[in-house]
Order: structure tokens, then sequence, then C-alpha cells
């Protein structure tokens, strides 16, 4: 079986790569940025052409923060769907056994049930702040259900919630909010300070997936003979920010006070993935939080030692 994932360099194509070089008999085909535009139709295209891969996992995107989505809305909408349309489409026409789409729980409404069932997309706005994203996002997955639903080809998505894991962004201001608890614990701790602030009351909560556990959950989607259009992919349970935050303080060790500043905003007060669907096809999340953490925070040593950390 010849796989291509698209995006492999990144944090989610990294675990995805992981993943399926354990397949028996499976072939990967990898391609970095520079040898591959998949803005580009015609090479797109001309990929697939040449390699026919029996199935395409769709990892690749353009992502930041809440500033970068903010500050560059038009990249972030004709960057994406250009790499979902070029990337379907040219899969359709050269005859891919098998696509897999991935998506993001943004795609839902800013006030979206909780947990946030997959009947719930497209039933309210967005939210403001990535909403470009999100609607790339939609594109690439209606896209692949108009694909199936056309012409009987096994395309279909799936929509992780907030991930994390080895190959992390850790920039203060773009990264997600796990990654920079890390940094911001890791550099207080090695600083010897004694005091670090939290933004908000630490009061949200939040859902939080290891990315190993989403490789092996597409793994397991790409199994299925008859896979539904698109699900959500989590754990079905969530934390609030401050028991992330004494989480990743007592794995990396810092052992001074975590002051709360609630003049900064807390944001959304819950946002949690409905996975019901996919426990009842038979997969569920295997690495726990303090696990997860306690793994990211090795690779992010590790990465930091061999000069290769994102930040």
């Amino acid at each position: 079986m010849r796989v291509y994932i698209a995006g492999h360099n990144g944090m989610v194509g990294g675990a995805l790569v992981r993943r399926f070089a354990r397949e028996p008999g499976t072939t990967l085909l990898l391609r970095t940025r520079r040898e591959l535009d998949l803005t580009s139709q015609t090479a797109v295209e001309a990929f697939y052409a040449t390699e026919k891969p029996d199935v395409a996992i769709i990892a690749a995107a353009k992502v930041g923060g809440i500033q970068a989505n903010n500050t560059y809305p038009a990249e972030f909408l004709f960057e994406n769907l250009a790499i979902a349309a070029n990337t379907i489409h040219a899969a359709y026409r050269q005859g891919v056994k098998r696509l897999l789409f991935l998506g993001s729980s943004c795609i839902y409404p800013k006030h979206a049930p909780q947990p946030m069932p997959e009947e719930c997309l497209l039933t309210g706005p967005l939210e403001p702040t990535n909403e470009a994203y999100a609607i790339a996002k939609i594109t690439g997955l209606k896209l692949a259900q108009a694909y199936r639903k056309q012409y009987g080809v096994l395309f279909h998505s799936a929509m992780p919630t907030n991930l994390y894991g080895p190959g992390d962004n850790y920039h203060l201001q773009n990264s997600h909010v796990l990654p920079a608890l890390i940094r911001k614990f890791h550099e207080a701790k090695t600083a010897g300070r004694a005091e670090v602030v939290a933004w908000g009351t630490g009061t949200p909560k939040r859902e939080f997936l290891h990315v190993d556990d989403l490789a092996d959950a597409c793994a397991f989607l790409l199994k299925l003979d008859r896979p539904p259009d698109w699900i959500n992919v989590g754990t079905g349970t969530d934390v609030t920010i401050r028991e992330l935050t004494e989480c990743v303080a007592a794995v990396t060790g810092f052992s001074g006070q975590i002051a709360w500043d609630a003049t900064k905003p807390d944001g959304t007060p819950r946002k949690l993935m409905d996975v019901s669907r996919l426990a009842g096809l038979g997969w569920q999340a295997k690495i726990a939080l303090r696990e997860g953490v306690e793994k990211t925070y090795a690779s992010f040593l590790a990465e930091q030692a061999a000069g290769v950390l994102r930040v």
C-alpha cells in the first residue's frame, strides 16, 4: 500500500509517519513544501499521476495562533482552500482509492452545544478570530463529502480536538496554550524565577489529544469499510486551564508560585468534542493527559538540545 502523507514535517504529519511506518507492506510517499507546492494544481496533479498513491492523508495546512489568523485572513483562507481543493480533486482524477482529510474542531459554531456533536456543523456563526481557517477546513470536508456522494469514492474526514505532542510550536505569541505553558515553566525553572504569571482566571475548560492518539485514530478510520463522512476525534474529557497549568508546572519541575492575571481574557468557557460516534465504532484515546505532557516535555528537551525546537 502506497500512502501519501501531505504535511509530514508538521506535528500531525510527523505522528502519522511514525504510525504508518509500523504498518506492514506500507510505502510512505513524502514530499517537503519545496518539493511539492500543494497550492499549485498542476504540481499536485503531476505528483498523483506519477506516484499513484493508494491512500492520501491530508494533514498539510497553513496554521497559526489568534494573532496570525486575525492579521492574515486572506492567506489562511486562500492557502488552505487551495490545499484542500488540489489534493482532493487530483486524488479523484488519478484514481486514489482512499482519502482522509484532517480538519479541526474550529469548524463548529462559536456557541455550539457542549460537547460538540458532528451534527452542529453549519448551525451558527463561527469564532471570528479563526473564521478564515475554519471556512477553508469546512470546504475541504464538504468537498470530500461531495466527491464521495457524486462519484462513489471513499473520501472522508476527521475533526481532531486541540492537539499537542512532539514537533509542536513553542513560540510564546503564536503557539497554543499547552506548548506555551511548557516553554514558560521550563524557562522559569531554568532561570530560577519564583513566580509565573498565567492568563485569565483558569476556569475555562479545554480538551487535549496527543498527536500519537490522533494518528492511531486515523489508522483505525482508514480500515473501516463504511466510515462516516466526517467524525470527531478527541478524548471526550476536558480539564480546566488551571488544572492544565498546574500539571505542566509539576511535569517541568517548576516549584514556584503561579499568579493568575484576571485582567487577561479567558476566551470561550468550554470547548469539548462529542466523541460518542467514534467510541461506538470501537476507538478510544489511550494517552492520558499527564502521561502525554510528560512525553511532550521530554520531546521539548530533546528538540531543544538538537537545535530543532520550533520557537
